[in-house]
């Protein structure tokens, strides 16, 4: 089925709660992706139980991976090479996705490829549109707030990220403080917009670095709330969620828009889980028109960890000649830089 010419990608991801496996061709085209998600399973607890998610990786693996192929119409001789997510995320987690990629590398014979899982967020934007150079990337997901700035494909250059909380883990936070379900940072987000900009919340690392902070903002949110709960007065929750947005949009604004000027970049694309915030994307999209920068959000069903954007960044990593052995680790830590 393969031509000589392309290349595809199996992609296996199982950082945190998504049990996802996607075929991509030459980096670009996403040919299938199965996924089963954790979400309703982890609802009932309030947030990911690390222990659970990791067993139920293991006992969805084998339909997903059966499931992906078959949508795909292919089998695994079609594969050119398997990427995996090793880090970071939830150690055991990860450590079912490794183990699967090295057996099915050492089964069927094929290269196989690691991808750090914050560049599988950014290279989700080349499903959407060619990536051009140079570019900022901004990451803003559960555990990483990082601005980055690439020449080209592969390399990548930090110039910023969060001191503390990471802008999604902030929100999910703020979503407990206000009674809002797991997960609360969607949640947040459309309440956001039946609210009024009525609480005096702080600007969060309002400072000349590149840097972020959003556990002052958290902790704002908290107090807010208890002082108003010591005064007998109403909580209004949709007020409390449009005035942290706001602050949040603010300060990741500012600072992205202040880094495009200084690297004299016209290309900006935005990636991780939050970047599925409808007030995020529609504030960038006014100030990049604005500004005359090109603009890349990947669709919502690429903001989300998923195994397509894996074998998106897998199939650069592999062209760069970037391998991993069978004793490839898993690492809960794993640093890009």
């Amino acid at each position: 089925m393969s031509n000589l010419k392309d290349i595809y990608i199996l992609g296996i991801e199982s950082s945190c709660d998504e049990t996802s496996v996607s075929i991509v061709k030459n980096g670009v085209d996403e040919i299938a992706t199965a996924v089963l998600s954790q979400m309703d399973t982890h609802a009932n607890f309030g947030g990911v139980v690390p222990e659970i998610a990791s067993r139920m990786h293991i006992e969805n693996f084998t339909i997903v991976i059966e499931e992906c192929l078959n949508k795909a119409n292919m089998t695994m001789d079609d594969i050119t090479a398997i990427a995996v997510t090793y880090g970071p995320g939830l150690i055991g987690c990860l450590l079912v996705g490794v183990n699967v990629a090295t057996t099915l590398s050492y089964i069927y014979n094929k290269p196989l490829v690691p991808v750090h899982h914050i560049i599988g967020h950014i290279y989700a934007n080349n499903l959407v549109s060619k990536m051009e150079f140079p570019l900022i990337a901004l990451v803003v997901s559960g555990g990483h707030t990082d601005l980055i700035y690439m020449e080209d494909n592969y390399k990548f250059k930090k110039i910023g990220g969060t001191l503390d909380d990471a802008v999604g883990e902030c929100y999910d936070k703020v979503a407990r403080v206000i009674d809002l379900p797991y997960p609360g940072g969607p949640l947040v987000d459309k309440l956001s917009s039946s609210g009024k900009d009525t609480y005096p919340l702080p600007l969060p690392l309002d400072d000349d670095t590149y840097n972020f902070s959003f556990s002052g903002i958290k902790s704002a949110v908290m107090n807010l709330v208890h002082n108003e709960n010591q005064r007998g007065n109403e909580i209004r929750n949709a007020d409390i969620a449009c005035s942290f947005q706001n602050r949040i949009i603010e300060i990741l604004t500012k600072k992205t828009m202040k880094a495009l000027k200084e690297y004299n970049v016209k290309n900006l694309i935005i990636a991780g889980g939050v970047s599925a915030n409808s007030g995020i994307r529609n504030k960038f999209k006014e100030l990049c028109d604005k500004e005359g920068i090109k603009l890349t959000i990947p669709n919502i069903k690429y903001c989300t960890d998923n195994a397509a954007m894996v074998a998106a960044a897998g199939y650069f990593a592999y062209n760069k000649k970037i391998r991993a052995g069978l004793d490839l680790k898993a690492d809960a830590n794993a640093n890009m830089f």
